[in-house]
């Protein structure tokens, strides 16, 4: 084995927090390993925003499958996650959505201190610099950089439609209101993808005190006398390579492949452990458990002209739009895809419970072809899920895929919100400024009634995760014998190993998590610089 090398600290995974804790940590004079299993982002699938559909199923991206899922029908789910530099926030839609403060301060008092809303705020603010909007909701001059997207003609109309079906119109859906329909923003500058890569992590990039691995699989957590002391890793040449970290090794690699890392290193449920032959280090029952994600389901219309974005990407049209976004960084490549959407209470709770994701193009699914031609998908997506899975080994080959039960729809009330939010979207559908550019719903039916039980099959049979994995390490008071992580994010019993990614979130927060990812990792810095 190659000499081992010493540095400050090791962040396991180059993604959207491992990039932000990277930069700061650097920033602040220390040195830093980070390992990134894929390959660098240097793609214009990538930098290009309309493009990152491409990127799906090729090297930069994980593609984990679930189990069987018997409440979704008995199907086999999929969940791509960023592999390359910058992690999701270089593979994502880029919609820019923080969460509310019932989130954080639900977080709170689920005994994670420091976590309620008037913490976080601050931090998202310092994060951002923000195009439009400035205080008292936003930063301007952090490097997170946030815009307006492009506006598509169906966008547009679904926006138009929704108001035209009671809901009001909201233009900062991260200000102090959430509810309400518009045009997301989107972490995009001057027309291309702002990952944490393009921004945090290319701020620090040529600094001495940096060494960026990619083609890093790391295998395993070193540990010595209850503390981290390292990190096992694997090139792409095959060679197998030891590090060790003078202050601490922070785990970012995500809401799945971080609990799994923990685990082949002894970390973890310790009869599941010995069961695979794994010493183990340090029994903590809760590491893969209280996985949840997004779900949604599609509604889908023909559009009337061929104007939706299938079809604008062949032959010259295709080479048009490509000469406009290199010489111009303008155009419909600029688009992010998820242009509008919104936030809707169906419950009259006073909190949203269904987000909807509106492309202007008809989608499918990693593992789904979509509808032909050209059209309009309204996807309602529940927020708020009752329904709880597991990560657990195969076996203790870290190369091994893991087994992994998303637990989908087990608990109805999933079922029942999808289904709330489905009719609400048919009636969108159906509203005068949707009518003029869609002549008819494709799916779930033409019918102006479907019952509340075929619309519950049709969630099962067609809800998609929206590829938000949380939970998996998740937060909490010290006495909480399931956290895996207490307040400060350092995993509780083991000394200097840290987790830094979506899997501390004790309960997934209500809207697209890329944002509030980062602003984890903005705070896992900042607890390891005040020592």
């Amino acid at each position: 084995m190659a000499e081992v090398r010493t540095f400050d600290f090791i962040v396991v995974g180059g993604g959207s927090a491992g990039c932000v804790v990277t930069h700061r940590l650097v920033r602040a004079g220390h040195s830093v390993l980070m390992l990134e299993a894929g390959p660098k982002d240097d793609t214009q699938f990538i930098q290009m925003p309309a493009t990152f559909v491409r990127v799906i199923g090729t090297e930069r991206t994980w593609v984990y499958q679930t189990e069987h899922q018997p409440h979704a029908a008995g199907r086999t789910l999929y969940v791509p996650q960023g592999r390359t530099l910058g992690g999701g926030s270089s593979v994502n839609a880029m919609v820019y959505i923080r969460g509310t403060a019932a989130d954080y301060d639900g977080w709170a008092a689920q005994g994670c201190t420091g976590w309620g809303w008037d913490e976080v705020l601050p931090v998202f603010k310092r994060a951002e610099s923000n195009e439009r909007l400035s205080e008292p909701w936003h930063g301007t001059d952090g490097p997170l950089r946030v815009s307006d997207g492009h506006r598509h003609p169906l966008c547009s109309a679904f926006v138009k439609a929704a108001q035209e079906v009671g809901l009001r119109y909201n233009d900062d859906f991260n200000g102090e209101h959430q509810l309400g329909v518009g045009f997301y923003q989107t972490t995009t500058f001057d027309g291309q993808r702002g990952s944490t890569a393009a921004t945090y992590l290319a701020a620090v990039q040529g600094d001495p005190k940096l060494e960026v691995q990619t083609g890093a699989h790391v295998l395993r957590v070193l540990t010595e006398g209850g503390a981290a002391t390292g990190v096992e890793y694997r090139m792409a040449s095959g060679a197998t390579l030891r590090a060790e970290a003078r202050r601490e090794v922070i785990l970012a690699a995500g809401g799945l492949a971080t609990p799994k890392i923990m685990m082949l290193s002894g970390i973890g449920p310790g009869e599941h452990l010995r069961s695979h032959g794994i010493e183990v280090v340090h029994d903590l029952p809760g590491v893969g458990g209280n996985y949840h994600d997004h779900l949604e389901v599609g509604v889908y219309g023909r559009a009337r002209d061929p104007i939706s974005l299938a079809g604008n990407d062949r032959g010259l049209t295709a080479l048009r739009h490509g000469i406009q976004w290199k010489a111009f960084r303008t155009g419909l490549l600029t688009s992010n895809v998820v242009e509008c959407g919104g936030f809707v209470d169906t419950l009259g709770s006073g909190r949203a419970d269904v987000q909807f994701h509106v492309l202007p193009v008809l989608v499918g699914d990693v593992d789904r072809e979509p509808l032909p031609g050209h059209g309009v998908s309204i996807n309602p997506c529940f927020l708020h899920p009752r329904s709880r899975g597991s990560v657990r080994l195969r076996d203790a080959d870290p190369m091994s895929a893991i087994v992994f039960d998303g637990g989908y729809l087990s608990n109805p009330a999933d079922v029942a919100t999808l289904v709330r939010g489905i009719k609400l979207a048919r009636r969108i559908l159906r509203a005068p400024s949707m009518r003029k550019v869609v002549s008819e719903e494709l799916a779930p039916g033409s019918a102006d009634e479907v019952g509340d039980e075929q619309l519950a099959d049709y969630a099962r049979q067609r809800a998609k995760t929206v590829y938000h994995p949380v939970g998996t390490c998740r937060m909490g008071a010290e006495r909480d014998a399931a956290a895996v992580v207490d307040p400060k994010l350092r995993v509780r019993g083991l000394q200097r190993l840290r987790v830094c990614d979506a899997s501390v979130m004790p309960a997934i927060i209500g809207g697209n998590t890329n944002a509030p990812t980062i602003m984890i990792a903005e705070r896992c810095a900042e607890f390891i610089l005040a020592g």
